[in-house]
């Protein structure tokens, strides 16, 4: 911020985020502008890494939404590939939903700790079953297909492909002529085996030629192809869960607990409760290395209730979701940049992140919710129609659509979805939310760049190389905002022209 006016100086215009949020009116990114600052650095050197939650740091401010129609197993991959996080939604039973978290962390790792493991007498249908399960096919074998017996072969695709008789046994067709390295054995080593042998699968084994441990070749690939990628202590993919409040979760905190995952949301519309701060006290004394988001909350009372639980993380927005109807339905909940500037000026003197959830729909939504606070912007109508988001494409007068719904759509909470509504044992349901369909998007593994190079651009624009500086800015005063009337929105936006043809946002 060097070159810029002092605080106090005639030049120095704008009002800072406390005064612009000081009005008792409720304001959206729409509302208002960060005034320019100065630039002396390129878009490239900006960047972007924040923090989830007291415990977690990304390298990138964008996550997805825990809907049914957002985030499974694919979505939280391309996420993390990306340097973001996605957090797996909860319409589904504890053993579906851990299998999806299971996936993720299994999709990208160091060492593989816990390979699934066949034995000779399997037969090709049972690769087949853990293919269709987890993705892939390249299993060691031991002798009675536990981690308890010797390494006797692996089986590849290579091996099986043109075997048309599925109940062949693999001890047939298995390779057992094996490249292994030795327990203890650092993982630049391993890889520098892996890259001279050019196998795809390195097993490690102990002095009694038992598996310890697996490398695989593609995750040397995928390490290149995305340096920014978000990785627990382990080289695992990070990813995220949601829970509700009823007394079913706590099973399913501990089964989510027991395959790794990153992150607890609580998945509530009003978070402001005693089952929600009882959820996260006994999250937090039972498993206290798992960090707890806590939320939804939109005021600093609400805020100040959940970290007072323990919360290490909050969810802000009570309603802004392009989907959500809960403002209108309920008259309850707050426009969306006062929600997060209200909490997070809250939840920072504690050393909380906050979230912005909901209302955001093109980058500069992204770079004003950082701006007045957010470390992290969750996303759902962002990233629904895209190829990582569940469900399949449909044809409507020649457009490509996928369905995209509202956790409190009464379909969503025909699922389910009525536990994060305190509504799930109502004979007469409410809906809070609609369904609907948005256009194809292409991959999300496209749509990211896309959006971090225009928060890049933006960052440039206000005179700010982080995060962090710019929170900085905030707290002090020194980042400077206007407010702006309709006709300044209007006039902000494309005006006077016949016709003419939208960017897209589209991933090609």
């Amino acid at each position: 911020m060097s070159n810029q006016p002092l605080p106090g100086s005639e030049l120095f215009d704008g009002v800072s985020g406390q005064e612009l949020f000081s009005v008792n009116m409720g304001l959206t990114y729409r509302d208002f502008l960060v005034l320019p600052g100065y630039i002396d650095f390129n878009p490239s050197d900006v960047e972007l890494e924040t923090k989830l939650s007291k415990n977690i740091s990304l390298k990138r401010p964008l996550m997805s939404s825990p809907m049914d129609t957002v985030t499974e197993s694919e979505m939280a991959i391309a996420q993390a590939l990306m340097g973001g996080i996605g957090i797996i939604h909860y319409n589904n039973s504890i053993d579906e939903q851990v299998d999806l978290v299971r996936k993720v962390k299994r999709y990208e790792n160091g060492f593989i700790k816990d390979p699934i493991l066949l034995s000779p007498e399997h037969t090709l249908a049972d690769l087949d079953a853990v293919k269709e399960k987890y993705g892939f096919s390249g299993i060691p074998i031991t002798e009675d297909g536990t981690a308890r017996t010797k390494l006797v072969g692996i089986v590849t695709n290579r091996d099986v492909d043109f075997e048309r008789d599925r109940d062949i046994k693999l001890g047939k067709v298995m390779t057992t002529e094996l490249i292994t390295a030795n327990v203890g054995i650092s993982l630049q080593e391993a890889n520098n085996i892996l890259r001279t042998s050019k196998k795809g699968k390195l097993p490690i084994v102990d002095k009694q030629g038992k598996l310890v441990a697996l490398i695989c070749r593609s995750d040397l690939k995928k390490n290149k192809e995305f340096p920014q990628s978000s990785k627990d202590d382990q080289k695992r993919l990070r990813v995220g869960a949601a829970l509700s409040t009823l007394p079913e979760s706590r099973d399913r905190m501990a089964a989510l607990a027991e395959v790794g995952v990153d992150a607890i949301i609580i998945d509530s519309a009003q978070g402001n409760s005693s089952y929600q701060m009882e959820m996260i006290h006994w999250i937090k004394s039972n498993f206290p290395n798992i960090d707890v988001i806590g939320g939804n909350v939109v005021t600093k009372a609400q805020a100040a209730n959940l970290i007072a639980a323990g919360a290490d993380g909050l969810r802000i927005g009570m309603g802004p979701g392009s989907i959500c109807i809960t403002q209108d339905t309920m008259a309850v909940g707050r426009a969306q940049a006062t929600a997060v500037f209200k909490t997070a000026e809250y939840a920072q003197a504690h050393g909380v992140p906050v979230i912005a959830d909901g209302g955001i729909s093109n980058i500069g939504d992204i770079a004003n919710a950082l701006a007045i606070g957010a470390s992290m912007c969750m996303m759902g109508s962002m990233f629904a129609g895209t190829k990582e988001a569940p469900g399949e494409y449909f044809y409507e007068n020649g457009i490509r659509l996928k369905k995209y719904r509202g956790m409190a759509s009464l379909e969503a909470m025909s699922k389910g979805g009525d536990k994060r509504y305190f509504s799930e044992s109502q004979k007469i349901k409410v809906a809070q939310g609609v369904s609907g369909y948005v256009v194809d998007k292409g991959s999300v593994l496209n749509l990211i760049p896309y959006l971090v190079q225009g928060l890049r651009q933006s960052f440039q624009d206000m005179g700010f190389r982080n995060i962090p500086d710019l929170h900085k800015a905030l707290r002090e005063g020194k980042l400077r905002f206007e407010r702006r009337t309709e006709s300044a929105q209007a006039q902000g936006s494309v005006h006077g022209l016949y016709s003419y043809t939208k960017p897209s946002m589209r991933a090609e």
